[in-house]
């Protein structure tokens, strides 16, 4: 009797710990970290539980309809969460990724071919703050800043 009760309110007994309670935990330990992968990995989940209550609020008259559907964010919550699986990161590199890639293409798009293969080489942080240096003082100074950069390198 107690254990059929647990089990068919499993998702809201261990649910607030895996969705909330852990993740909140482990962004934590991330933001004291010096790593940024571990960054990624929770500005990631808190993006996607985000998107995921969203919904759920969006359509709870529908979801009351499916029994399953607790069970169902609580193993994909799971997915997301354990560092076995890392799922948000996983789904931040497969698709977050190449949309935000095609959000700097569509902004460096004004620049020079030169110059756009040089920022896409580069990192998402690195390329913004090229960016905003070339915003601020100019391609010029940019170009400045690739010869010194290939005067070094032939130097080596």
């Amino acid at each position: 009797m107690v254990l059929g009760t647990m089990a068919r309110h499993l998702d809201t007994i261990i649910g607030p710990g895996v969705m909330l309670l852990y993740p909140l935990y482990a962004s934590m330990k991330a933001i004291e970290s010096p790593s940024t992968l571990d960054d990624q990995q929770w500005l990631t989940y808190w993006v996607l539980y985000s998107f995921l209550t969203l919904f759920e609020l969006s359509t709870h008259r529908i979801l009351c309809w499916f029994p399953i559907w607790g069970y169902l964010k609580l193993v994909f919550c799971i997915w997301l969460v354990l560092p076995m699986f890392n799922g948000a990161a996983y789904i931040y590199e497969k698709y977050v990724r190449q949309y935000i890639k095609n959000i700097g293409s569509y902004r460096s798009s004004n620049y020079p071919e030169e110059y756009k293969k040089v920022l896409h080489m580069m990192t998402f942080d690195a390329r913004k703050a090229v960016e905003r240096y070339i915003d601020r003082h100019g391609p010029e100074a940019f170009e400045r800043v690739i010869r010194a950069a290939e005067k070094e390198a032939k130097k080596r």
